[in-house]
This record gives structure tokens, C-alpha cells and sequence, in this order.
């Protein structure tokens, strides 16, 4: 059983939401919050195993709400889910930063949301790989954008791992890196969790980051 807390400001949302996760039988609703601060709260005291968060919120909004999730060491096992209202919205970017595992908008699909719910539970990242490069290459072109690490911020990883992060970035699996690379799905799986160590990434989330910010992954037409 998959047990959800559901983060909206919006009252209707809440309850649409809810009736379709609580309509499938391998998921509970363990909470609503109307506010970020609620959402912090509830993802301790309702031992969820996922937030569906709103960017949006009031008092704490959803990053700085998803920050101090993905940074509480009694909550490491609480993946985050972030909703918005478009899929050009620039804090979504800032949102997988503070540690979310993906992103939706908020008008998909009924099915589709569950299949992230599960996604996202199972420890999988939910990218999709052409908005999320777009996403990226236009944050990290602004003139305010933060400094990324660069490509020797990636020296602790070996050749092997880069191509490996570079795969991840792209939007491949374990067996699709696997496939790619002439290796076993357990070794590419070995890979993946080797390169979290190394640069302390919470999920496949912070690695796409991580490789488009080194500037390891140029997004298409991007520089």
C-alpha cells in the first residue's frame, strides 16, 4: 500500500485528487495539507511514503517545503511529486534541486498521475527528458541563474560513470543504460548508485541536474 499525502492549496483539487487516489486499491490518502508548512508536518506525523506537492503554496511553498523534506533524516525514505499548472514553469527546476523526484502539470491525465504516484514510490524519477532539458537550458541561461559545478565538479566520477550519468540525463533506464553501454542491468543499476554517492544526489532526479548543470548533457539547440 502506497500511502499518500496530498499538498494543494485549493480545497477542490484536494478532493479530486484524493477520490482518485483513494479509488485505487493499492493506494491511501494519509493526509491533506493546505499549506506547505501542514505538508512538512503531515509527511512526519501521517508516515507517508510520497507527497504530491503544489509549487504553489502559501506560508511555505512547495520547494522550500520539498527542501526541508528531502533534507530531514527521519523522512529519507518520503519521495516528493511536484505539481504545476504548466510545464514551462521555471521552479520546477528548482523544485528537483531541493530534492523532488518529478514533475507533472496538473491538468494530466487521471491514469496518468497514478502511474507517477507509482513510479515515483518505487524510487524511480519521473523526468521527461525533452521538457526538462528545455527547463534547464533556459534557467542556467538566465542571467541570475546560480553557477552550476561545472565539468570538473564531475572529476570524482571515472569515464565509465560520466557515460553512465550521461545516459541518466537522457532519460534511459538501468536496462536501456545497460543496452546502451554492453552491460548487465545490475551493473548499470551499480553505476547509478555509485554516481549518488559520489555526488550526493537524493535520486536520478539530482543527477540530470547535476549533468546538465556540469555541462556534461547540452540540451538540443541549447549551448
Amino acid at each position: 500500500m502506497i500511502r499518500v499525502l496530498l499538498a494543494d492549496d485549493q480545497t477542490l483539487v484536494r478532493a479530486a485528487f484524493a477520490m482518485l487516489v483513494g479509488s485505487d486499491p493499492e493506494m491511501e490518502v494519509v493526509g491533506e495539507a493546505a499549506t506547505g508548512l501542514e505538508a512538512v508536518a503531515l509527511a512526519r506525523s501521517a508516515r507517508a511514503d510520497l507527497v504530491v506537492m503544489d509549487i504553489r503554496m502559501p506560508e511555505l511553498d512547495g520547494i522550500e517545503a520539498t527542501r526541508r523534506i528531502a533534507a530531514d533524516e527521519d523522512l529519507a525514505g518520503v519521495k516528493v511529486l511536484v505539481l504545476t499548472t504548466y510545464d514551462t514553469d521555471d521552479h520546477i527546476v528548482e523544485a528537483l534541486r531541493a530534492g523532488a523526484s518529478g514533475f507533472l502539470v496538473k491538468d494530466t491525465r487521471p491514469a496518468d498521475l497514478l502511474a507517477a504516484i507509482r513510479t515515483v514510490a518505487a524510487g524511480d524519477s519521473l523526468l521527461s527528458p525533452g521538457p526538462t532539458a528545455r527547463l534547464i537550458a533556459r534557467v542556467l541561461s538566465a542571467p541570475s541563474a546560480p553557477a552550476g559545478p561545472g565539468p570538473e565538479g564531475l572529476g570524482v566520477l571515472s569515464e565509465r560513470e560520466c557515460q553512465v550519468l550521461a545516459l541518466v540525463a537522457r532519460g534511459l533506464n538501468n536496462t536501456g543504460i545497460a543496452e546502451s553501454l554492453g552491460l548487465s542491468p545490475l551493473t548499470a543499476k551499480t553505476h547509478v548508485s555509485r554516481i549518488m554517492g559520489k555526488l550526493g544526489a537524493r535520486d536520478r532526479a539530482q543527477l540530470v541536474i547535476a549533468a546538465y548543470e556540469s555541462g556534461l548533457v547540452v540540451p538540443a539547440g541549447g549551448a
